[in-house]
């Protein structure tokens, strides 16, 4: 049986568990890092994110551990604090939005990466999820050579400008890291890819 925390009613289960049985016929195995791509898949409605999905350092154990102890699960964006469900774990979920708007109109960047900057002291061990905005992506990376250690961080911005990149260089950070390749991703994969290690999580 397959959770879905925002399937309530008998037919949202039904829908939930067919669409579970046709991904399982495209993606065969079931390991953790198994599922979370299903779930893109599921989110997306494209298979091709079979084929984009990258793990590195060990991120599904790393994101486990943290959500398991409660660590907090900083957003860029609302759209993504919105989506993550908040049953099965007790992690505090926060958009980067709400803080930063000095720093932003002062240096001229985007609220998301000023929200980051904001809210450094609060990064370390906590799990990390940006799904629209490749400035914060590049942002978070720097803070991650400047010595912040997150406990996961999940970047999958989406679009023509720095997504690509701002994904290529999370990659080489050495912080547990869940994205994808290329102009592909968005909010609805970052919070596809959350509320799976949520789910994996309570299955340990």
């Amino acid at each position: 049986m397959n959770i879905d925390f925002g399937a309530r009613t008998r037919e949202a289960k039904e829908i939930n568990e067919k669409s579970w049985s046709i991904v399982g016929n495209i993606v065969k195995g079931d390991t953790p890092q198994d599922r979370i791509i299903k779930r893109c898949v599921i989110a997306t409605g494209d298979t091709g994110f079979c084929e984009l999905m990258r793990f590195n350092n060990d991120p599904v154990n790393a994101g486990i551990k943290a959500i398991k102890s409660g660590a907090p699960i900083f957003t860029d964006i609302r759209m993504a604090q919105v989506g993550i469900t908040k049953r099965g774990h007790k992690s505090e979920i926060r958009c980067v939005l709400d803080v930063g708007l000095e720093i932003a109109e002062k240096r001229g960047i985007t609220r998301t990466s000023a929200g980051f900057i904001s809210l450094a002291e609060e990064l370390d061990g906590a799990i990390i999820v940006i799904g629209n905005a490749p400035s914060a992506a590049l942002t978070v990376c720097r803070m991650i050579e400047e010595g912040l250690h997150p406990a996961l961080l999940v970047a999958t911005p989406v679009g023509f400008v720095n997504a690509a990149e701002s994904k290529e260089l999370v990659r080489t950070m050495d912080a547990p890291s869940i994205t994808c390749v290329g102009t592909r991703g968005g909010t609805p994969v970052a919070v596809a890819v959350v509320n799976e290690l949520v789910e994996i999580a309570l299955r340990k």
